[in-house]
């Protein structure tokens, strides 16, 4: 290595470019004898030497490099990208635009300055893993699935626009999570079309995975619906908006989890259809609840999931189930005679508000279930004891441990549940810093949270890693106006990066914080 470095310098310092040119060792050890007896030594073949490649420059890292010696790869106009598989001529062409290259489709020949995307099919690989080849001129991507195909793509991107070539070697990468998410809401707050897609595009090429809209809420319903149309707000996107969001989304690997919460945060719901609206003992109506023994409560609501998992293909659903108003009072039962009684009607004598509430969450989620969605609910829509349990496959969204009987992570952990990671400490940009909310740093995120940081700033024991699938950012509307959008994409563009980061590899990261945020200024 010290030679190779020694090597490079005197190089540069002759002015000679990227490498050495060299005789041959033979003909160093006996030029002296050869010069002595006044006989002129054959001329060698030259012959160019380079130092070891230095690893990538990209976020998030690449877990390995092999480094090799080797000019590397930059991309030019009259190289192309071509693929073993007509599977991956989205990738191909999306990187060809990008990269300036030929987009050349299936092809089995080689040239130089190939970009290769191959599927090796691997079954037993992390499905989202790959293998990056820079060698001999050419580049050869190769992975078990298109996506791990896709995110060798968004490396050599990364290269290229660091450095200006892909370093010569070999990378093997893959996530540390299967969950690395945005959740943006925009039922508070209305979000151009244009505007989401610019952070898919965003999303990406950092890898993520998956974009959670929140889009029912008090302060609107902003997705066109058929079944409902009562219930839309003015300023809200178009069934066709939306298709073209979750094709865009799809192309890039990126899963959109829509959510409507429920049975709280229902009001722009209830703004439609007032009868639905609980209320306690004294008539007075309860912002945001629907009345969970109403069964045109669920109806109406399991009308809404029905009609959009057709508009929202993936595999994961968000119930939400927080901040049910019902039990933020010290005697729900007291409070709300008419659920208590419901309850007990239903799960028997000594059922609670409580019960009838995780028995509404279990019914959402038998309603997604069957529609082949994997649920999802806020933690506090979870709770301890009661004679009803939520269903184990609900996956937990841990955002918060200061509700009313706040239960510790390690609690719902110790259950054996899936959790993901939305600490609120660290993940939640709240417009307009509301309450005890400040707006996130990618610095706080990089130095001080990991995905077992669930509450506050203390981690669960590492033990219960393999439980928690990932994390997820989120963007929450709570004074609509205190930023634009477009100060909402800059305000959030360096605690992105900082959190796919710890997403994508567990170990400490090798740069320093100002070291990362130079280099994801350079990559902006």
């Amino acid at each position: 290595m010290v030679g190779a470095v020694t090597a490079g310098t005197l190089v540069a310092a002759a002015g000679v470019g990227l490498g050495l040119w060299a005789g041959s060792g033979d003909d160093g050890a006996s030029g002296g004898s050869d010069e002595a007896a006044g006989t002129a030594s054959p001329s060698p073949s030259p012959t160019r030497s380079y130092p070891l490649s230095k690893a990538p420059r990209t976020i998030p890292a690449v877990r390995e490099h092999g480094a090799e010696r080797g000019p590397g790869w930059r991309p030019a106009k009259d190289h192309r990208v071509v693929v073993d598989d007509p599977a991956l001529a989205d990738e191909g062409r999306l990187t060809a635009g990008e990269l300036g290259m030929t987009y050349a489709g299936e092809r089995d020949d080689e040239r130089a300055g190939d970009l290769r995307l191959e599927l090796n099919r691997d079954a037993g690989a992390n499905p989202e893993s790959y293998t990056m080849t820079v060698r001999d001129g050419r580049v050869t991507v190769a992975a078990p699935t298109e996506a791990g195909v896709f995110y060798g793509t968004r490396t050599l991107k990364q290269e290229v626009k660091a450095d200006g070539a892909a370093p010569e070697g070999v990378v093997r990468d893959e996530p540390a999570k299967r969950r690395r998410g945005l959740m943006v809401d925009i039922a508070r707050k209305h979000y151009t079309a244009g505007w989401i897609e610019d952070r898919i595009r965003e999303l990406g090429d950092l890898k993520y995975n998956e974009l959670g809209l929140h889009f029912s809420d008090d302060q609107g319903f902003r997705v066109e619906s058929g079944s409902h149309p009562e219930i839309v707000s003015d300023d809200h996107l178009t069934k066709a908006q939306v298709r073209k969001i979750v094709e865009l989304a799809e192309s890039r690997h990126i899963t959109v989890v829509p959510e409507i919460d429920s049975p709280g945060h229902l009001g722009a719901v209830i703004a439609a259809h007032p009868g639905l609206q609980l209320r306690d003992v004294n008539g007075a109506a309860v912002r945001g609840a629907v009345d969970i023994a109403n069964p045109e409560s669920a109806e109406i609501v399991d009308d809404l999931l029905k009609e959009y998992a057709g508009l929202f293909p993936g595999g994961q659903w968000h119930l939400g189930a927080d901040e049910y108003q019902a039990l933020v009072v010290s005697d729900p039962e007291a409070s709300f005679p008419g659920l208590a009684a419901a309850a007990r009607k239903r799960y028997g004598a000594g059922a609670t508000v409580e019960d009838l509430t995780t028995g509404w969450l279990n019914d959402r989620a038998a309603t997604v279930r069957a529609l082949d969605r994997t649920p999802r609910a806020w933690n506090d829509g979870f709770f301890r004891g009661g004679s009803v349990q939520a269903a184990k496959d609900i996956q937990v969204a841990y955002w918060t441990g200061k509700e009313i009987g706040a239960r510790q992570p390690a609690e719902y952990l110790r259950e054996g549940r899936e959790v993901i990671n939305y600490n609120d400490e660290f993940l939640y940009y709240v417009l307009g810093e509301p309450l005890t909310f400040v707006y996130p740093t990618g610095e706080r995120i990089y130095e001080q949270w990991t995905p077992l940081v669930l509450r506050g700033t203390t981690p669960v024991p590492e033990r219960y890693d393999g439980q928690i699938l990932g994390g997820s950012f989120a963007i929450w509307g709570d004074i609509p106006r205190a930023q634009t959008q477009e100060q909402i994409a800059a305000g959030i563009r360096l605690p992105l990066a900082a959190t796919v980061q710890k997403l994508w590899d567990p170990r400490e990261p090798a740069l320093s914080w100002a070291e990362f945020k130079a280099l994801a200024d350079e990559l902006d």
